[in-house]
């Protein structure tokens, strides 16, 4: 039989995940010769044999190492010349660079076995990786991603590992980070001063004070962890002091999945998503009775868990404790810490001690959050595991290789960079309220651009003057000479939604959260929109009601519970409920007298202002320590197998939908008097509002004609709420989409903005 060569260009994550042994191995096994290299756009291979071996080696590339990802795959054919063997050649360096970089993945079985295994040369060292798992995103400064462009090129391998290194039939063929106890990184454990502790294992040592109820800075593949016994209440109170968190839920790190179920309710999408490469933190419902602290999460009916998914994580629960707290390592309002001395100066008032490495850490990057809605995964929070692999975008938005910088929000703030038809969200970045977050949020977008070499042609920004992001894309944009396109937020939430699933418009979108910059100058976040990639038309909102204080009514929810009891009755005396009796009325008298001379109340349509209002009416929190903690705590409360629901009213004025909650807060007000259960409350609310977003939107249908919906906004955080909605939508016909890709709060808001200007440059 005649024989073939063919040429194949594979792009995708097929770089530092064994795809060239993989490659290897089945050029072997199918008698061929050839080729295979890492080159700037992915992996280029050739192969030569007789045509039958060529097709079946082709065909095998569909099942390819476990964290590749294959994007595209395109095969030539040439004429043979005769290669005598199969090499893997070195990286080829080009000008074009879209190689797809691995996120950090979760250890794998074969390196657990090794890492317990007292016969094997890596036995309990906690940085044991191969090519199937380990660090990649947060050690990477530069690609082709070889060791000498990561955080391990300090540590020279040892003749045993650099064996294994340059061994295709080896799985640690080529992995950057390969080490062993001879010549890889190491750990070691300090008081809070930064002396060393004294022992014959660190880790030993580390276990026991844990154990003892210490509490230890840990530090991770993104960052430092602040750990504790889950267990000891006390030490979990102290955690909390000393990083000033009242009531914000810790995450915990549980030892296996039988833990966790132990105290969570975990079904089968559950359990995927916990035990899957990402290994996310996952909001569960929790269990009663259990061992696990009540200050873990006060007040929740949920706990965030996580499986162990680095080494030093597998040796820390192998041994005595089933969970540990695990939250950030940083303080309030800060990012995660993530150098030794960085790490010592912001965190020595929290730990009494720091179990550290010399593996720097060149990005830091928190854990993902995820929680399960209906079998599949809705994103909290987008980072470790999940970042860098992009978000494929249509490929006729492609223009000529034109990218944008999206700067995203001032809250849970991402950015976003494209090139081609891929958006690459950021990590979790935080909000943009001092200089260490600005600080990571500017070294963020320098990586980035720097490892796929984009030169934005286009900056975007959210609409609101204020926002450091907005301040950062105005100037950046001045220094590069490129155009500044403003997003109205709201517009990128819905056109976050569109971007993932692809869509171009026109579609429907509900857009409900917190506050948002209008472009009427008042404050948005109940909006029903018809949206395109282009552009938006405002069909409806909720009804504007005055939000005292600006952004302190967002931590103050009685405000905007009195505000509306003020616009339906008129005054708040003559209300006979509890949370009247209990109010302050002298201050309030003053809050209404700046609300009427205008002063620190602009107008808002803010849905989830009206979830913290009906949160205060019913008693549920006054006060918040946390952002949305009010709707969240109101949505754990609701009565499940309750049907009953409260009247909302739509009206029409100057062509535009108004829903009007006036009357339900009046019906609220009278099962309040008739001391309803505030479950009771909650659930008939829940239903009324999914009621309502039903309504709004068959009534924008009868306008529009368009029948697909995109839901999205931080209030779409609430699973009760978006479940009802989405079950109402489809009995009317609707085709609904939901965020799974990206979060619906702002932590996707960067990739809207991206999508929205990648659609007018492609028109101009």
């Amino acid at each position: 039989m005649d024989k073939v060569r063919a040429m194949v260009q594979i792009e995708g994550v097929v770089q530092g995940v064994g795809f060239r042994p993989f490659i290897y191995d089945r050029a072997l096994r199918h008698g061929l010769t050839g080729w295979v290299l890492n080159d700037e756009k992915g992996v280029q291979i050739e192969v030569e044999g007789e045509q039958d071996r060529v097709t079946a080696f082709l065909s095998g590339l569909s099942s390819p190492p476990l964290l590749a990802v294959v994007e595209r795959q395109r095969v030539s054919y040439l004429p043979p010349i005769g290669y005598q063997g199969f090499e893997i050649r070195s990286s080829k360096v080009g000008e074009e660079r879209l190689a797809l970089i691995s996120p950090d993945m979760t250890l794998c079985e074969d390196c657990l076995h090794e890492l317990f295994d007292p016969a094997d040369r890596r036995f309990r060292y906690p940085f044991i990786n191969c090519t199937n798992c380990g660090p990649r995103f947060t050690i990477i400064e530069d690609i082709p991603y070889d060791r000498a462009k990561t955080t391990m090129a300090p540590f020279a391998m040892c003749a045993a590992c650099s064996r294994e290194y340059h061994d295709p039939a080896n799985r640690r063929f080529h992995a950057q980070p390969n080490a062993c106890p001879a010549c890889g990184p190491q750990v070691k454990l300090l008081d809070n001063g930064g002396g060393e502790v004294p022992s014959a294992d660190s880790i030993q040592e580390t276990l026991r004070l844990l154990k003892a109820g210490g509490i230890v800075a840990i530090k991770g593949l993104g960052g430092f962890h602040l750990a504790c016994d889950a267990a000891q209440e006390e030490v979990v109170a102290r955690l909390r002091g000393r990083k000033y968190r009242e009531d914000k839920p810790f995450a915990l790190m549980c030892k296996d999945l039988e833990v966790i179920k132990g105290i969570c309710v975990v079904d089968d999408g559950s359990r995927e998503l916990l035990t899957s490469k990402e290994r996310p933190i996952v909001i569960l419902p929790r269990r009663t009775d259990t061992a696990i602290a009540l200050s873990v999460a006060p007040g929740q009916g949920t706990l965030g868990v996580m499986l162990p998914y680095t080494p030093l994580h597998h040796l820390l629960l192998a041994d005595g404790l089933a969970s540990l707290v695990m939250t950030s390592g940083n303080r309030s309002d800060e990012p995660i810490a993530y150098a030794n001395t960085e790490a010592l100066e912001r965190l020595g008032q929290i730990a009494d001690f720091f179990l550290v490495h010399n593996r720097e850490i060149h990005t830091r990057c928190d854990d993902s959050v995820v929680k399960p809605f209906r079998g599949r995964p809705t994103l909290i929070r987008r980072a470790r595991g999940f970042v860098p692999f992009p978000i494929r975008l249509p490929r006729r938005l492609q223009r000529g290789g034109t990218s944008v910088l999206a700067c995203g929000a001032e809250l849970k703030n991402t950015f976003c960079l494209t090139k081609g038809n891929y958006a690459f969200l950021s990590h979790h970045i935080g909000d943009l309220e001092n200089y260490e977050t600005m600080r990571s949020f500017e070294q963020g977008i320098d990586l980035m651009m720097r490892l796929f070499k984009i030169e934005p042609a286009a900056v975007c920004h959210d609409l609101h003057p204020d926002y450091l992001s907005t301040r950062y894309a105005l100037g950046y944009a001045g220094e590069l000479q490129v155009p500044r396109i403003g997003v109205q937020h709201h517009f990128a939430h819905a056109v976050s939604c569109m971007a993932e699933h692809g869509l171009e418009g026109p579609v429907l979108a509900v857009v409900l959260d917190g506050t948002g910059y209008g472009e009427d100058e008042t404050v948005w976040g109940g909006e029903f929109l018809e949206v395109t990639g282009m552009a938006y038309t405002r069909l409806g909102h909720l009804r504007t009601i005055p939000l005292p204080g600006g952004d302190r009514a967002a931590k103050e929810p009685w405000r905007m519970a009195a505000v509306y009891l003020d616009r339906v009755y008129g005054q708040l005396e003559g209300v006979d409920i509890p949370f009247v009796k209990g109010l302050d009325l002298a201050q309030w008298t003053l809050l209404r007298q700046a609300i009427q001379a205008n002063i620190n109340s602009l107008l808002c349509s803010s849905i989830g202002r009206l979830f913290d209002a009906v949160s205060a009416l019913i008693g549920v929190r006054l006060l918040t320590n946390y952002e949305g903690q009010a709707a969240i705590e109101l949505e754990q409360m609701a009565r499940q197998g309750e049907q009953g629901e409260y009247p909302l009213e739509i009206a029409e004025e100057e062509g535009c939908l108004i829903l009007d909650p006036d009357p339900m807060v009046a019906a609220i007000v009278e099962d309040i008097k008739r001391e309803a259960d505030p479950s009771l409350i909650s659930a008939r609310f829940h239903n009324a509002m999914a009621r309502a977003i039903a309504q709004m939107a068959i009534q924008m249908r009868e306008v529009t004609g368009v029948s697909e919906v995109v839901l999205s906004g931080g209030v779409f955080q609430n699973h009760l709420l978006m479940g009802r909605t989405v079950d109402l939508l489809e009995q009317a016909d609707f085709k609904a989409y939901i965020h799974h890709q990206v979060p619906a709060n702002d932590g996707g808001i960067a990739l809207g903005q991206a999508f929205h200007a990648l659609c007018l440059l492609k028109e101009n």
